[in-house]
């Protein structure tokens, strides 16, 4: 199955302002792009980043068959382009289709569409601290119809966007006890869309209370901590860092991962078990809880600097060498090139 490529006549990356980026609303020249048809994967073509058309009555629309993934590139000072553990997303798209009845996106073309899509638009990956190309793999259902079962046909699609650092400004966090994220038995640990858009009311209330975000709990009691808004969630009790288990509820992040591994090999303290609500709580009150942050790709980590529940504030005290800034300095330097990868995470892009 050979791969079309059809090239840009005249790229649009003079009139980027690199320097005034808005997360995720540039794109690069091109796209990558494969239809599922007949019980097969098939026409994977490279092409000029362009509107797609869709029948009204394409499930994906009726449905919500769709799932995605985040990952990022980096250009090193010697301009070579790096993937951070693209092996470990390629797994993660295909594990979401099936909880969706999804077909899997082959390996072998996956990675073939990704490298070569990011050397046809390498010029959009800029050097520099905290410039990368953000990359967006996703499948979705294109089948006509609006019979509720699943489609019998896909469209598996890359598209990129230039991003500089992350920033969140101040984030100070509510802990859901209503809403959930998602349940025992259900999607939660997929990267379906659906449990985005289930997200944004329960964080548009929280910001009208004042926080940037909500940390969902479980569904049954609300007891037990489980994710930051879109990231895995972790806390420092005194020198231990917490962090809940995966489970069907709470996605396998790959930042996550690869933190727990780095404090590992650091001799640092990490504890991946159940987190009360209460536990947290107790802590923020006898002052031991000295850091609490997210974990993704877009920021790597986003500390938080106080949280509320059940109407009760707390601030965090300002840590000096804090295990979040240690983490991301770290964790940046490995994706970036600039530090030794005893992992084996970076993946060269030839």
């Amino acid at each position: 199955m050979a791969l079309h490529i059809e090239k840009i006549a005249k790229s649009r990356i003079s009139e980027v302002d690199f320097n005034n980026l808005q997360f995720g609303h540039e794109f690069t020249d091109h796209m990558f792009e494969c239809d599922f048809v007949d019980g097969e994967w098939q026409t994977p073509v490279i092409k000029p980043y362009q509107p797609i058309l869709f029948d009204p009555s394409a499930k994906v629309f009726h449905y919500g068959q769709a799932v995605f993934e985040g990952m990022k590139a980096y250009k090193d000072d010697d301009d070579q382009i790096w993937l951070f553990r693209p092996d470990q997303n390629q797994e993660r798209i295909n594990i979401s289709a099936e909880r969706l009845d999804m077909p899997a996106f082959p390996k072998d073309l996956f990675f073939e569409g990704l490298t070569t899509l990011l050397k046809i638009d390498s010029e959009w990956i800029k050097k520099g601290e905290g410039n990368s190309l953000y990359i967006r793999p996703f499948i979705i259902a294109t089948e006509n119809g609006i019979s509720a079962s699943a489609s019998n046909r896909y469209k598996f699609m890359i598209i990129c966007s230039p991003v500089q650092a992350y920033y969140a400004g101040e984030v100070r966090v509510v802990i859901a006890d209503k809403y959930s994220r998602s349940a025992n038995g259900g999607v939660g640990y997929a990267k379906a869309a659906g449990n985005y858009a289930g997200s944004f009311y329960p964080a548009k209330l929280a910001r009208e209370k004042g926080f940037q975000q909500v940390v969902w709990t479980d569904s049954c009691t609300h007891e037990y901590l489980e994710e930051a808004g879109v990231m895995n969630v972790f806390f420092r009790v005194n020198n231990t860092l917490l962090t809940a288990p995966t489970s069907d509820r709470i996605l396998d992040g790959i930042t996550r991962k690869s933190i727990i591994q780095f404090l590992e090999s650091e001799g640092i303290n990490i504890e991946v078990r159940p987190i009360k609500v209460t536990e947290i709580v107790e802590a923020a009150r006898k002052g031991e809880l000295l850091e609490m942050f997210g974990a993704g790709t877009a920021a790597v980590v986003s500390p938080i600097l106080g949280f509320s529940h059940q109407g009760e504030n707390f601030e965090l005290p300002k840590v000096e060498n804090s295990y979040a800034s240690f983490i991301k300095k770290s964790i940046t330097a490995i994706q970036q090139n600039k530090a030794e990868d005893k992992f084996g995470w970076r993946y060269k892009v030839k």
